[in-house]
C-alpha cells in the first residue's frame, strides 16, 4: 500500500477525539451536489450537536457576488464510508443570513408538508427506484458502448450477467455497500435496460427521510464514480433515439393504505393524482422543479408512451402495467392493501419535491372524486 493510501486510511480515533464532518448541499442547478469538510469535536450522535456553516453562494449560482453568503443548516447525519471511523456525512439545506430558505431549498417546504399533523398521522412510506447511467469520462458515452456507435439492441442487458452485458458492476457494488455502511436504507440494485444503465432502490423511508437518503446516496455515488474515473449522469434521456430513458419510480403508501381494505384508498389517491396530473408533471423533472418557472414538458423526453412509459399528456393507471402513469402491483390488488407506484418522475427529479407533493395531493387535497366514500376529501 502506498504512503498516500496509508495516510488516507489513518484511524483518527487512535490519537484524537476530533472528527471530520463533510457538509453536503444541493447547488444552483437543483441537481449538482456540493460539499466541504470541517473538523469538529466528536463523537456526534445527533444532528442538533452540529453548528451551522456558510459558503459562497455566488460560486454555486445561488447568491449575487455582492451578498454571497449562504448558511448551511445541518439536517441529517450519516456515517462516512470514505473516511470511516467516527467521521460523518451531513446533509444540509440552505438559507440566507436572515434565516429565509433560498429559492433552491426544496427541503424546507417538503418538511413543512411532512410536519402537517394529517400527513404525520398517515406515516407516509416511500421507496424510490433511482436509475442512472455511467459514461466513459473522455467521450461522455455510456460504458459498454462503442465510442460514437451503438451496442446490440435492448434485451440482454436488464439484470444481465457477463462481460458483454454488464458494465460498471464494481462501481454499483461499491456504492451498495457504502450506502449500507452509511446507514442509508438502500434495498437493492439491478442492471437496467441499456448497457451502462443501473438502478438502486432506497426505502422504505418515512416522510422527509426519503429525500435525505436519496440525496446522500446520490452524493456517495458521485464520489465513487469520481474515484473510478467514470462520469455519472441522471439525465432522463442520456441517449436520444430508440433507447430506454432513466426514471425514478416512486412507491408510496400510507398507514391507511397498508391496513385491510386499503386498496379503496389507493384508488382514491390515484383519482387525486389524476386531478393534479399537470402540476405533478411540471415538478417531476429535476431541472424544472429547481426553476422558478415550471415547464409542463420538462419530462417529455422520458414520458413518450414508449419504452415502458406513459404519454406525458395522458394520465392512466393499471395493475402490473409499466405503460401507465401509476401502477398497482399484483400483490397489492390480491391483498386488498399496500402501495402504489408513481412512474412519472424522471431520474433527475428532486426527491424532496416528489415525495412531499404526493403526500400533499393524496392526504391534504380535498376534491369531488366521484366516489361514494367519506374519505375522498383526505385519508
Amino acid at each position: 500500500m502506498s504512503l498516500l493510501s496509508d495516510l488516507i486510511n489513518l484511524n483518527l480515533s487512535e490519537t484524537t477525539d476530533k472528527i471530520i464532518a463533510e457538509y453536503i448541499w444541493i447547488g444552483g442547478s437543483g441537481m449538482d451536489l456540493r460539499s466541504k469538510a470541517r473538523t469538529i469535536k466528536g463523537p456526534i450522535t445527533d444532528v442538533s450537536q452540529l453548528p451551522k456553516w456558510n459558503y459562497d453562494g455566488s460560486s454555486t449560482g445561488q447568491a449575487p457576488g455582492e451578498d454571497s453568503e449562504v448558511i448551511l443548516y445541518p439536517q441529517a447525519i450519516f456515517k462516512d464510508p470514505f473516511r470511516k471511523g467516527n467521521n460523518i456525512l451531513v446533509m444540509c439545506d440552505c438559507y440566507t443570513p436572515q434565516g429565509e430558505p433560498i429559492p433552491t431549498n426544496k427541503r424546507y417546504q417538503a418538511a413543512k408538508i411532512f410536519r402537517d399533523p394529517a400527513v404525520a398521522a398517515e406515516e407516509p412510506w416511500y421507496g424510490i427506484e433511482q436509475e442512472y447511467t455511467l459514461l466513459q469520462k473522455n467521450v461522455k458515452w455510456p460504458l459498454g458502448w462503442p465510442v460514437g456507435g451503438f451496442p446490440d439492441p435492448e434485451g440482454p442487458y436488464y439484470c444481465g450477467v457477463g462481460a458483454d452485458k454488464s458494465f460498471g458492476r464494481d462501481i454499483v457494488d461499491a456504492h451498495y455497500k457504502a450506502c449500507l455502511y452509511a446507514g442509508i436504507n438502500i434495498s437493492g440494485i439491478n442492471g437496467e435496460v441499456i448497457p451502462g444503465q443501473w438502478e438502486f432502490q432506497v426505502g422504505p423511508c418515512v416522510g422527509i427521510t426519503a429525500g435525505d437518503q436519496v440525496w446522500v446516496a446520490r452524493y456517495i455515488l458521485e464520489r465513487i464514480t469520481e474515484i473510478a474515473g467514470v462520469v455519472l449522469t441522471f439525465d432522463p434521456k442520456p441517449i436520444p433515439g430508440d433507447w430506454n430513458g432513466a426514471g425514478a419510480h416512486t412507491n408510496y403508501s400510507t398507514k391507511s393504505t397498508r391496513e385491510d381494505g386499503g386498496l379503496e384508498l389507493i384508488n382514491i389517491a390515484i383519482d387525486k393524482l389524476e386531478s393534479k396530473h399537470q402540476e405533478h408533471i411540471a415538478a417531476y423533472d429535476g431541472e424544472a422543479s429547481a426553476s422558478a418557472l415550471p415547464c409542463l414538458n420538462s419530462a417529455s423526453p422520458l414520458l413518450t408512451s414508449r419504452h415502458e412509459t406513459a404519454d406525458i399528456n395522458t394520465f392512466g393507471w393499471g395493475v402490473a402495467s409499466h405503460g401507465t402513469s401509476v401502477c398497482v402491483g399484483c400483490e397489492t390488488e390480491k391483498a386488498d392493501k399496500g402501495y402504489l407506484e408513481d412512474r412519472r418522475p424522471a431520474s433527475n427529479m428532486d426527491p424532496y419535491v416528489v415525495t412531499s407533493m404526493i403526500a400533499e395531493t393524496t392526504i391534504l387535497f380535498f376534491y369531488e372524486c366521484g366516489r361514494s366514500h367519506s374519505l375522498c376529501g383526505g385519508f
